[in-house]
C-alpha cells in the first residue's frame, strides 16, 4: 500500500489532503481512532467536500474519506461502468483496508453507492447514511439528468449547471459555492463522465432493496433540493425498516458544507442508534 503521510483532521475549506492509496487504487484520507465511519463524495467532488464532517468525528471515529473512481487521487473505472461496478469498487476498497464492519455515509452519487453497499454488504453495514440521494426519478427529472449525462462526452464538465442547481444566493454558501467550482475544474473529464453517467442510470439499481436493509438508515436532503428531494428521503425511509428522514430547512444540494453544523448533529444521532432503537 502506497502511503503519504497525514492524518490530522482538516479544517473546512483547507488545501488539499494527504493521501494514501490502496492496494486496488482507491485514494483516501484517514483520521482519528474508534469505530470506522466511512465517506463517499458525490459527482464531480472529492474527498475534501467532506471536510466540516471529518473535522467534527474524527474526534471520537476512525474516519475514513474516499475519492470516488476517476476523482481527486483515486485511479478511473472503465468507460460504461455502472453503478454496481462503483458499488464492487467500494467492496474491494472494503477488503484493501480489512474492514469488518463500517458504518458508510455517502452523498449524492457516493449515496447511491453506500444504499447499493448496504444491499450488497450487509454484513459489513453497520450503519448507512444517504445524503441527498436519489430515487425513482419522475420522467421529467431521468430525461434530464440522461442528457446531461450525454453532453459530457461532446461538451464537457459542465462547471455552472451544478453550482446553480446546486446553491441558493445566499452569504453563507458562498465559500461552499467556490470550492465547488475549483473541485468541479479539477475534476478527470473521464473519471467525471463514467460516473455521472453511472449516476444518471442508478436512481432505480437498488431502488427495490430498502425493505430489507435492517440496519439504522438515514435519508437527509435539503428542504431547496430540486433533484434529491424531501420527497424522496421520505419515500425510502418509509420503506427501510429501521430508516428515518431529516430535512435540512433552506438549504440545496451541498448541504454538508452549507449547513455542517446541523448535518453533523443529525449524523451524530444517526450514529447513535442501535438497530434495536432505531
Amino acid at each position: 500500500m502506497q502511503t503519504t503521510a497525514s492524518t490530522k483532521a482538516p479544517k473546512a475549506g483547507a488545501a488539499p489532503l494527504s493521501r494514501k492509496t490502496s492496494a486496488s487504487g482507491a485514494a483516501y484520507f484517514e483520521a482519528g481512532t474508534g469505530e470506522t465511519l466511512i465517506l463517499i463524495h458525490g459527482v464531480g467532488m472529492r474527498l475534501e467536500a467532506w471536510a466540516p464532517q471529518i473535522e467534527a468525528f474524527s474526534k471520537t471515529y476512525r474516519v475514513i474519506a474516499v475519492d470516488m473512481p476517476g476523482h481527486g487521487g483515486s485511479e478511473k473505472l472503465s468507460a460504461g461502468s455502472t453503478l454496481p461496478d462503483f458499488v464492487a469498487w467500494f467492496g474491494r476498497f472494503l477488503d484493501d483496508m480489512n474492514i469488518k464492519r463500517a458504518n458508510i455515509a455517502g452523498h449524492s452519487m457516493g449515496a447511491l453507492i453506500s444504499g447499493g453497499a448496504a444491499a450488497t454488504y450487509a454484513d459489513r453495514t453497520a450503519r448507512v447514511a444517504y445524503l441527498n440521494g436519489v430515487y425513482r426519478r419522475d420522467p421529467a427529472a431521468k430525461a434530464a439528468v440522461l442528457a446531461r449525462a450525454a453532453a459530457i462526452r461532446t461538451s464537457g464538465v459542465d462547471t455552472q449547471g451544478p453550482l446553480l442547481r446546486w446553491f441558493g444566493d445566499d452569504p453563507q454558501s458562498q465559500r461552499a459555492r467556490e470550492l465547488t467550482r475549483a473541485w468541479l475544474e479539477m475534476v478527470d473529464p473521464e473519471g467525471y463522465a463514467t460516473a455521472y453517467t453511472a449516476f444518471a442510470g442508478g436512481d432505480e439499481t437498488y431502488a427495490d432493496c430498502w425493505p430489507s436493509i435492517k440496519c439504522p438508515a438515514l435519508f437527509l436532503t435539503g428542504s431547496g433540493d430540486p433533484n434529491s428531494t424531501p420527497e424522496m428521503a421520505e419515500q425510502m425511509a418509509s420503506l427501510a425498516p429501521n430508516g428515518w428522514s431529516r430535512v435540512v430547512d433552506g438549504h440545496r444540494h451541498m448541504v454538508n458544507l452549507t449547513a455542517p453544523d446541523k448535518v453533523n448533529a443529525l449524523l451524530a444521532e444517526w450514529l447513535s442508534c442501535t438497530e434495536e432503537l432505531a
